[in-house]
């Protein structure tokens, strides 16, 4: 065990940590981020539609879910380019690059918009379903905004005003990527949008199957155990989980959702309903367990973690006593394979617990309030939520008492 915790140390760390700071998995992991808002915010208005099925309002929920949930992609079409170029100090290229994302992004989903005919600006493109082509051709526009990032058509000495020599300048780069796209799409007739969305198609196949949900929750906990947040994988994880989301709430307003075909792999389902109860890892038992140690040491972390744990939030005890602690680290390992393993079964197998329908990613309403929302007032759902917390603490308990065994000792002898 200790080599492969030196192992990890030495060499898997570092490396995961560079790929963390990378400028291409921080742009698009911030872009992602900076759109959570109007994500939280859409969530809200998904769960307001419940309303409509008992009351008859004058509106309805969805026109606003669908401006906010439903322009995300039109979002992070534009923030990839703004937010490359900020961290590549291009400042003054940042808003015209993020302008022709957005240009580049429309004109690659135009097929698609044709195909739905939706009238106005209703299209799935625009929501989840266009995530990965907005983060493809955002990249796009970083990619020939840097190759022009120092070119300009005058000299450094050159009277003309410094506004009207960026217009200039930023003609060649805008150019190059609205006329290429035009060539491509309209011209040539290549569908850019399904290219993209055939391309990462599998990768949502396989994270809603059994054995990539359980793989994804052990990743996640894997890392996490070495002190490297989850956000790193925002890039690829985020974006199957909104399409995943959005094709269930598709199925449901259709009549057509089944649990067979309904998606596991959401946020809903994982961070609001059943899953990470105090965070990843399912802590929050061990937070109580912390709380009433017989270590002086431990108690007093316990007792400091308890209310961001209430609000599923566990940087604190993670990063108190689970990282890179041995004893703790493995039980986090198995409750990475345990806990979505025990989900799976509960909402597939024996279709016991339901699978959420609706919206909710206010990851930080304290549970089981998240999951009766979320469940739309499930009974079961609470039930299995529980389930899931003892079987949590079943796992933390006996590496806890090994370790608060440890703690004990070491304050006997400094004592």
């Amino acid at each position: 065990m200790q080599k492969l915790i030196n192992w990890l140390e030495t060499s898997f760390a570092p490396k995961m940590n560079k790929i963390a700071h990378n400028i291409w998995v921080v742009t698009i992991k911030d872009s992602v981020m900076q759109v959570l808002p109007f994500i939280l915010l859409g969530s809200l208005f998904c769960v307001g539609t419940v309303l409509e099925s008992f009351i008859t309002l004058p509106f309805s929920f969805w026109t606003p879910f669908g401006w906010t949930m439903g322009m995300i992609s039109v979002l992070v079409a534009f923030l990839i380019p703004f937010n490359f170029c900020e961290k590549k100090r291009l400042r003054k290229q940042r808003l015209i690059a993020g302008a022709t994302g957005l240009i580049l992004f429309f004109i690659s989903i135009t097929p698609e918009i044709v195909a739905e005919g939706e009238p106005g600006f209703g299209s799935s493109a625009f929501g989840a379903g266009g995530m990965f082509c907005a983060m493809v051709t955002g990249v796009i526009v970083c990619i020939v905004f840097n190759l022009f990032g120092k070119f300009s058509f005058f000299k450094e000495d050159s009277a003309i005003p410094d506004f009207v020599r960026q217009w200039f300048d930023a003609l060649l780069p805008i150019g190059i990527v609205i006329f290429g796209g035009f060539l491509l799409v309209q011209v040539a007739g290549v569908n850019l949008y399904a290219i993209v969305t055939n391309f990462f198609m599998p990768l949502q196949s396989i994270l809603n199957t059994w054995y990539g949900f359980i793989l994804s929750g052990f990743i996640y906990c894997f890392i996490y155990s070495m002190g490297i947040s989850s956000w790193v994988l925002t890039p690829v994880t985020e974006p199957v989980k909104l399409s995943s989301i959005a094709a269930n709430l598709a199925m449901v307003t259709a009549g057509t959702a089944s649990v067979a075909s309904m998606n596991m792999y959401t946020e809903t389902l994982m961070y609001t309903c059943y899953m990470w109860i105090g965070g990843i890892a399912c802590t929050f038992p061990l937070v109580i367990m912390l709380a009433f140690s017989k270590s002086k040491q431990l108690k007093s972390l316990g007792r400091a973690c308890l209310g961001p744990a209430i609000f599923n939030i566990n940087e604190p005890v993670v990063f108190g006593c689970i990282a890179w602690n041995p004893i703790m680290m493995l039980p986090m390992w198995i409750i990475g394979i345990v806990i979505p393993a025990f989900t799976w079964f509960g909402c597939k197998v024996l279709q016991f617990a339901p699978i959420p329908r609706i919206q909710f990613e206010l990851w930080y309403c304290p549970y089981p309030i998240s999951t009766w929302i979320a469940s739309q007032g499930s009974l079961t759902a609470i039930i299995w939520v529980i389930l899931t917390f003892l079987l949590a603490a079943l796992i933390w308990f006996p590496f806890f008492k090994a370790y608060e065994k440890q703690c004990i000792e070491e304050e006997a002898n400094n004592g």
